[in-house]
C-alpha cells in the first residue's frame, strides 16, 4: 500500500530565474502551493508526484512586475489560476507533465533526495531539491520587447528550481 506525503509549505519554496536585457537575472517565487507524494516505500523510486501552483501568487519584488507577469501577456492568472505538475517518472530525476497557461509539456527535472529525518513533535519529514529548465515560449508566455542594441527584454529560458519539505501522512 502506497504512503501519502504533503507538503510542508512553511519549509518549501518554488523558485525561478529568467535572464533580464541579456545582461542580469531577475529572480521570483510562488507563495502559494502544494504537492503530495504516493511512494511505496521510503527510497521514493517510482512515486508519484503531483503539484499545483497558485499563478497569482508570483512574487519578483515589484508589484508592477508581478501585476504584469499576472496578466494575459504572462501567466493570465485570471483565466488560468494554477500552474500543475504530475510525475510520470521517479529515479536520479523526475520526468512529468507541466501545464502552464493550458498548455501541457513534458519536462524533466535533477532531483536531490535529501533524507528522512523526525522533527521535535514526532512528524516524519523527507526533504528534496530540484532545479531545472524549461522555455516559456514552449507554454506561450511570449511576451517580448526587442532591444536597440539587439537582443530581448526578456530570455526565453527560465530556471526554475525547489526545495520541498514533505510530512508523512
Amino acid at each position: 500500500m502506497a504512503t501519502k506525503w504533503n507538503l510542508d509549505p512553511t519549509h518549501s519554496e518554488i523558485t525561478f530565474k529568467v535572464r533580464h536585457m541579456m545582461i542580469s537575472n531577475v529572480k521570483g517565487a510562488f507563495n502559494a502551493f502544494t504537492a503530495e507524494i504516493e511512494a511505496e516505500d521510503d527510497s521514493f523510486k517510482n512515486a508519484k508526484v503531483s503539484a499545483s501552483v497558485d499563478t497569482a501568487s508570483v512574487d519578483t519584488n515589484n508589484a508592477d512586475r508581478d501585476a504584469h507577469l499576472k496578466s494575459a501577456d504572462f501567466f493570465n492568472a485570471e483565466q488560468f489560476p494554477t500552474i500543475t505538475f504530475e510525475s510520470t517518472g521517479l529515479a536520479d530525476d523526475i520526468t512529468g507533465n507541466l501545464t502552464i497557461n493550458g498548455i501541457t509539456k513534458p519536462i524533466e527535472l535533477e532531483v536531490e533526495f535529501g533524507g528522512i529525518n523526525v522533527d521535535p513533535w514526532g512528524n516524519t519529514k523527507a526533504g528534496f531539491t530540484f532545479e531545472g529548465k524549461i522555455k516559456r515560449g514552449d507554454f506561450g508566455l511570449n511576451w517580448n520587447a526587442a532591444l536597440e542594441t539587439g537582443g530581448v527584454l526578456v530570455s526565453d529560458d527560465v530556471k526554475i528550481a525547489g526545495e520541498l519539505q514533505f510530512v508523512k501522512a
